[in-house]
């Protein structure tokens, strides 16, 4: 088993610093691509999205971003506009998306992360707010 992680992130935001702390705390380094500052070709987004499930409506983050000033809560958006807004827009993309060779996973929440990580937690792990996500012996928290 491989441990080739990718985590598409931001690092302005806690829930993506929680979530590459919890692969590291499984003894992975990652590679960290920060998507803000090297957009995401159109072709790896829907990638990503296909083998995540998720759809375009999905992936759009609506806190700190232009959101509502681009009126993309018009539920008459089709796919392609939204796809669209994501390309030239990448702060609506909502993060971080992960990687591995168990399945592709938008973290949010972070210990989402832990799913489809290859390799367990190495530790106990708490969130940056102090919330208990994996105990001493490296098993999640319910």
């Amino acid at each position: 088993m491989t441990t080739d992680v990718v985590i598409y992130h931001n690092p302005g935001c806690g829930t993506s610093r929680n979530t590459l702390a919890m692969i590291r705390n499984a003894g992975i380094e990652p590679h960290v691509v920060e998507y803000l500052k090297k957009p995401l070709s159109r072709g790896l987004l829907l990638q990503l999205m296909e083998r995540a499930g998720l759809r375009p409506r999905d992936l759009l983050r609506q806190k700190g971003t232009p959101y509502a000033e681009l009126g993309l809560d018009d539920m008459s958006l089709m796919d392609e506009q939204l796809v669209d807004a994501l390309m030239e827009h990448p702060i609506l993309i909502n993060h971080p998306l992960v990687v591995t060779e168990l399945g592709v996973k938008l973290c949010c929440p972070s210990e989402a992360v832990l799913d489809i990580l290859p390799l367990p937690q190495q530790g106990a792990f708490s969130k940056e707010d102090g919330e208990v996500v994996v105990n001493a012996e490296g098993r999640r928290v319910a």
